[in-house]
This record gives structure tokens, sequence and C-alpha cells, in this order.
């Protein structure tokens, strides 16, 4: 790292996180008086209006909508799920592309086109919260749970199999938990720009190693429902185009829309007692001790999140094949969409 990459790292960001620590202790106080002397509001389920989604075709999102009601159990359904299935639906290869904080599926638009000329079938869910999908106004109703559940029960509706899983951010966290509980269903992994942290091997003389990833934490912690999303892709993006921008917007209309793009960053574990972090170590185990058939990992060199964390997935995955993205930032959907399906379509086809 150069000396100015490390000065940041080791002396600036830190100073960022205790101010932000300070203000969300501040916040915090103000939360839960506010608690004690109202009674919190009953939570409902909010859905983004179609016109938000108008023009997206000129961008080359041309999908048509599909939605889904999944059943909750107690004869209750979850909000509706909107999802992009494209191709041959008797395809023998399905692709299950999930996105992460805080995208949807516009982030695999350049994805999509390429997959889908190879002759493979793709589905692309919103997670409930985000995109097309309904959300919940309360953050506090957002769990990993409710994540893993709704995906494994979209594939029960689909009655997908033999599928390759492609993720990144938080989609991997989500979908590789589901292939734990549901291994019989996938194929094939293609794992991008995520991890599976648990917490337990968190120590003060390594924090410098995340500490981008923590000030972004402390500040979605500190802005809530407030988080501005058009600012935090284009930080995240190389010099997005304004429609680029207002198209990942589109989803969160109003506050009570980003209950979901609030909660996400406080669910990764950053401690070993964190409510995420027993299921992030079964995962580890499960596809370091069982998981047999072919991974690609495919990371970008410039990741500021997750960089690192392919080597962890290499060291937990020695068969896997991997691949370097050159400059594809943390959206590397979005940087490079269609180099990854041309990769992606190469390892399809040299692992059958």
């Amino acid at each position: 790292m150069d000396p100015l990459g490390l000065l940041i790292r080791l002396v600036v960001l830190p100073i960022v996180i205790l101010l932000f620590a300070k203000l969300n202790l501040i916040k915090l106080l103000i939360i839960l008086t506010m608690k004690l002397l109202f009674k919190r509001e009953q939570d409902i389920v909010v859905r983004t209006p179609d016109d938000r989604f108008i023009g997206l075709d000129k961008l080359g999102y041309t999908f048509a909508p599909h939605y889904a009601s999944l059943p909750a159990g107690g004869g209750k359904t979850l909000p509706r799920v909107h999802y992009v299935d494209e191709g041959p639906r008797d395809a023998k290869e399905t692709v299950l592309c999930l996105h992460g904080e805080p995208s949807w599926s516009f982030l695999y638009r350049r994805v999509v086109p390429g997959l889908v000329a190879a002759g493979y079938r793709v589905v692309v869910p919103d997670f409930i919260g985000f995109g097309k999908s309904d959300k919940y106004t309360h953050p506090e109703s957002y769990t990993h749970d409710l994540h893993t559940m709704t995906l494994r029960l979209l594939l029960e509706h689909l009655k997908l199999s033999n599928i390759t899983l492609m993720c990144q951010d938080w989609g991997g966290l989500t979908g590789l938990t589901v292939v734990k509980d549901c291994p019989q269903l996938f194929s094939r992994l293609v794992i991008m720009n995520t991890g599976l942290p648990s917490g337990k091997d968190l120590k003060p003389w390594n924090l410098y190693a995340i500490t981008p990833f923590l000030t972004w934490r402390s500040f979605a912690q500190f802005v809530g429902t407030a988080m501005p999303i058009k600012f935090v892709f284009k930080m995240a993006l190389d010099n997005p185009s304004s429609e680029v921008l207002q198209a990942y917007n589109a989803p969160f209309s109003s506050m009570s829309h980003r209950g979901g793009a609030a909660r996400w960053p406080l669910l990764v574990p950053i401690t070993s007692g964190s409510l995420v972090s027993g299921e992030m170590r079964h995962t580890t185990d499960f596809l370091q001790n069982k998981w047999k058939s072919p991974v690609l990992i495919m990371f970008s060199d410039d990741d500021a999140i997750t960089g690192g964390q392919e080597k962890i997935f290499k060291a937990m995955l020695p068969h896997a094949k991997q691949v370097t993205i050159r400059g594809g930032g943390h959206f590397l959907q979005e940087a490079k969409g269609e180099e990854l399906a041309v990769n992606v379509v190469k390892f399809i086809k040299e692992s059958n």
C-alpha cells in the first residue's frame, strides 16, 4: 500500500470512525428516549411507484418484471418479491445473480445479455427492501433470516435446480448461506467482491484492514433511513452519469423505502457475538469441508471494501479457479458487466 493510503487507513479513517461513534451514541440515546415516550408506530409494507422506473430501458435495463407472493407460514405471505427471469425456461443451466447493498437487479443489466446469448436461464431477484420488491418501513424488520428465507422460497417457487450462483457483496453472505442450506440445488459458485465475516478473527491490531468498511458502517448507522443513495453510488462508481445515479436511487423514493438499505450494513458481523456470526461460521465450515463442485473467484483489484477476501476464499476453496477484474471497483457488474458474463460462460462450459 502506498504511504498516503496507509496514512488514511491508520489515522484519518479511525478519526472518522470515532466521530461517527460519538454521533451514533447521541443518536441512540435520542432514539431510546423516543421509544420510552412514544409507542412504536406499526410497521407497514410500502411499494415503490412504477413511474420511478420509467426510462431504464435506455440504460440497458430492458427486462420484463416478474413478481412472486411467497408463503411466510401461518397463512401469511411475504412482501411481494420482484425478479428478472430471462432466457429459456427449459435451459439446462440457470444462473442466479444476487445483488448486495444498496443496489438491486439493475446492477446486472450488463451481465444478463451475455448469459442469455449463451443459452442460459438467468434469474435476478430484488431482495425485499430493494429494487422493485416491496419494502418494510422499519429497518429492524430486516434480518439475515428474512433474506435467506426469501431466497429459498423463491427458488422453490420457480423450481430451480442446476444453479450457478453469481453473488457479490451481501448477495454473497445471503446466497452462500442458502447454498449451505440447499446444496442439492447448486452446481457451481461464482464469488465476487464479498466475504463471510464472523468477527472471530477481528483483533485491535488488524482493524486497519477493515477501516474502509467500518467507516461505511458507521456512516450508515448515523444516517439511517436518510441514506443518500445517489451519493453512495457517486462515490463508489467511476464517473457515473446522472441517469445511472437516478436509476440506482429509483427504488428509494422516500425515507420509508430505505429501511433495508439502512439495515444491511449493520448486520455484517464485526464481533463473534453478532447476530449473523454463527451463520457465517457454519457457511465457511460447509464450503471448506463439503463443497467440492466448481468455483470461480472473481474479485476486482481495486475494491476497498472486500479487497483481500479473495485470498480467504482461495484458502477455503483451494480447487477454485481465480480471475482478477482490473478496475472493476466494488460494483464490478456496473464497470465490467460484459467481461464478467464472458468469464462466467467460459467457466460453465469448462466445468461441464
